[in-house]
């Protein structure tokens, strides 16, 4: 009888892979889909490292990408199947309560690991072509997991059982991403650190959000991809340097890092209205949205007699604080008329 898995735990996962547990869960795909084993299993640190392995040739006389077999007619044939038994609305279901979250999770990253390994590997695009059919090559290993919870067999009896997808299953409990080829495999470690917001974004204020061992990474900023080195300017900035900032994306991660209560402090800013609500702020950035803030004080004083000060994001066409403080609620100016102001 099969243990449950936790694939969230699995599609999360960092720190170097099971590696005889990968290494039988290859061979044991293979044989699933009717092929002989790979002669030999390479390790890689990265995807990076394994594409660029591969595009260099250094990968040996590999054969043919088996990946169509290994996984996609598996996976095809399995859904297939639940979808018969289950029905259209049963199959919804099912996925909602398996895989959607998981896939909302690693779907953004999948597409961003393939892109910096793009922008790594073919900067000026003439090699990009080649490489992305080595990308999609891949089997995605532990970000599978959508897939797999939906499909892979639970204990006892059930909608899943008798999938045939173990070892897809074994590898991705294990590595990383992994190229299946008719004399070779190519398995990747998993990610030596992931960082998440609570939002499940990308986000690392202080180094990268996602790193392998070999040092491929990916920096973002509350799932915003953004360079390495701009982070390690966050420190230094002054309201000067932010409004210089030409690319409006990288300037919103400077105010919100910086904060729009100090930026606005800082930069002489002028309140546009005020009323009972509070006080409306408008900031201007050049080639972008205005950044509307409305600045209230809560009427309670904290222990020490001082009155807390929030500042509340509101859209940029505001015209009015209270219009402002309405909006933070669902409602309209009109309608926002608080017993006492918290």
């Amino acid at each position: 009888m099969n243990e449950r898995v936790d694939w969230r735990a699995v599609a999360l996962a960092t720190g170097p892979g099971e590696r005889r547990a990968a290494e039988e869960g290859v061979r044991l795909a293979y044989r699933r889909a009717g092929l002989a084993e790979p002669a030999s299993v390479v390790w890689v640190d990265s995807p990076l490292a394994a594409v660029r392995l591969l595009r260099d040739g250094s990968g040996g006389e590999r054969g043919a990408s088996v990946r169509a077999a290994v996984r996609d007619r598996p996976v095809a044939t399995q859904r297939a199947r639940l979808h018969g038994l289950l029905g259209p609305s049963g199959w919804s279901a099912h996925w909602r309560a398996t895989g959607a979250e998981l896939w909302e999770a690693t779907a953004p990253l999948v597409e961003r690991v393939r892109a910096a390994a793009l922008a790594e590997l073919a900067p000026d695009r003439r090699e990009e072509p080649a490489l992305r059919v080595l990308l999609l090559d891949a089997v995605l290993g532990q970000q599978d997991a959508a897939w797999l919870a939906a499909l892979e067999p639970g204990p006892g009896p059930g909608p899943g059982s008798g999938s045939g997808l173990d070892g897809l299953a074994a590898v991705a409990r294990s590595a990383g991403w992994w190229w299946p080829y008719e004399r070779i495999a190519v398995l990747s470690e998993r990610p030596a650190e992931l960082h998440r917001d609570e939002a499940g974004r990308l986000d690392r204020a202080d180094g990268p959000a996602l790193a392998y061992p070999d040092g491929f990474a990916l920096h973002a900023w509350r799932g915003l991809p953004v360079p390495g080195e701009f982070l390690d300017r966050l420190d230094a900035l002054t309201p000067e340097r932010i409004r210089a900032e030409e690319n409006a994306e990288l300037r919103r991660v400077m105010l919100e890092h910086y904060g729009y209560d100090r930026y606005l402090a800082e930069s002489g800013a002028r309140p546009v209205h005020r009323d009972e609500t509070g006080v409306l702020w408008r900031i201007a950035l050049p080639g972008d949205e205005d950044v509307a803030m409305v600045e209230v004080v809560n009427s309670t004083p904290e222990p020490d007699g001082t009155h807390r000060v929030y500042w509340l994001r509101v859209p940029p066409g505001t015209r009015t604080a209270r219009e402002g403080v309405a909006w933070t609620f669902g409602l309209d100016a009109d309608a926002y008329a608080p017993v006492r102001q918290t």
